[in-house]
């Protein structure tokens, strides 16, 4: 097994103990009462719940750190220790209309010296699959205890690239046109698989080779930016640069193909 850390163990001990819940809710996805929270954005008791066991073993074991959720939003710690930046249900639309493809999201944000702050622990964990992706800073990616590595593949004629298709309320559906009418054309096949966190974790373990989306929450992609970086890969803004979270564009890749999906995602915004 790979060395983790303490924080590594506190992180996967809690989600899983929301995930049996989670998966029982799964199972009876039909008889979930569901409230409206926005247009076609909706929140489920089983998404709830998650959240408030995650939180409570989580404050439990760093009981002074603030917390960043999607569904409590943004809870203060002290603002000089680490705070959990966590979505205990990525893919809540997939859930609901029994798709078994979801996620939880949790990552740690770290203060730094220079005063930025930087994610440094990640996990992405799929209950249904029993699938632990996670990172630590300088200790690389890792499937459970097998070393994650971005795909290898050099083509655009040979990757296959994941996104996320902007609906009722979200996103950019203009942009995306544009970004998706450069970029189609020079892959073997684009996904949409409904959860950006999962998503990342696959273009970290190689399965998808490219990945592009805007419109997202730092729940969403904290993680999975992580994965992906520790794994070999790059995450920039759909302009190359290093304003991923502040513009809200997530362009990864591994590197032979991260420069090309750049230059017809940027290219085609111009």
């Amino acid at each position: 097994m790979p060395s983790h850390s303490g924080l590594f163990t506190v992180i996967e001990r809690a989600a899983r103990k929301a995930a049996p819940r989670l998966r029982r809710d799964f199972n009876e996805v039909q008889q979930l009462q569901v409230s409206r929270k926005g247009p076609a954005d909706f929140v489920s008791q089983a998404d709830q719940r998650a959240e408030q066991t995650l939180y409570e073993e989580l404050s439990k074991a760093r009981p002074d750190w603030g917390f960043l959720m999607e569904e409590r939003g943004e809870i203060a710690g002290d603002p000089d220790k680490p705070r959990f930046i966590v979505d205990p249900l990525d893919g809540t639309s997939n859930f609901l209309h029994g798709i078994p493809h979801f996620a939880m999201s949790i990552a740690v944000e770290e203060p730094m010296p220079n005063g930025k702050r930087e994610i440094t622990t990640a996990l992405v964990y799929q209950p249904l699959t029993d699938e632990s992706f996670w990172a630590e800073k300088g200790r690389g990616a890792w499937l459970t205890d097998q070393r994650l590595r971005v795909s290898s593949r050099r083509d655009l004629s040979e990757a296959l690239v994941a996104t996320g298709i902007p609906f009722l309320g979200h996103g950019d559906f203009a942009q995306w046109s544009r970004i998706f009418g450069a970029v189609a054309p020079q892959v073997a096949g684009i996904r949409r698989f409904g959860s950006a966190a999962l998503d990342l974790a696959w273009v970290a373990a190689g399965r998808y080779d490219g990945y592009w989306e805007s419109g997202l929450k730092p729940w969403d992609v904290a993680a999975g930016v992580l994965l992906v970086k520790e794994a070999g890969g790059f995450v920039t803004d759909f302009r190359g640069g290093e304003r991923a979270m502040e513009r809200n564009e997530f362009l990864a890749a591994n590197d032979g193909l991260h420069s090309k999906l750049h230059k017809l995602v940027a290219g085609s915004l111009r």
